[in-house]
């Protein structure tokens, strides 16, 4: 499993292993998404939605793409079951795949108040890229 979930206090640890830094992005996203959701399968890409996300520190990044992705869930109740990352000049551009929150279909599981910068990790070791980030609930 490329990524893992791990109790901190009151607070949850998103760690992720990627084989690239745009991987680790991707996989930065399924994490949050089961985190949310007790079963992430349940959560159909009906439809797409688009953002970008400025700047070019990874680890500045990371939080602002979990901290926009969970503006989507608290904002248009809409869950995104896959994103697709690419960099572009100035940041990222992210196609996220996904559908209306159900309550019928989708149980969640944890309310997410924050991404934190708290003992906040990127980088890259051994040509893997790391990850750990976390998730204030």
């Amino acid at each position: 499993m490329p990524f893992a979930l791990r109790d901190h206090t009151a607070d949850v640890a998103l760690v992720i292993d990627a084989p690239s830094l745009l991987a680790l992005f991707e996989e930065a996203c399924q994490a949050l998404l089961s985190l949310l959701v007790e079963e992430p399968s349940s959560v159909r890409e009906a439809e797409g939605c688009a953002f970008e996300v400025p700047g070019d520190d990874p680890a500045d990044l990371l939080v602002d793409l979990l901290s926009e992705l969970l503006a989507t869930v608290e904002t248009r109740r809409w869950l995104a079951r896959r994103c697709c990352v690419e960099r572009v000049a100035g940041g990222l551009r992210v196609r996220a795949f996904g559908e209306a929150l159900d309550p019928s279909r989708h149980r969640l599981t944890h309310e997410v108040k924050a991404i934190t910068y708290h003992r906040l990790k990127v980088r890259c070791v051994r040509g893997r890229w790391l990850a750990e980030v976390i998730v204030d609930v």
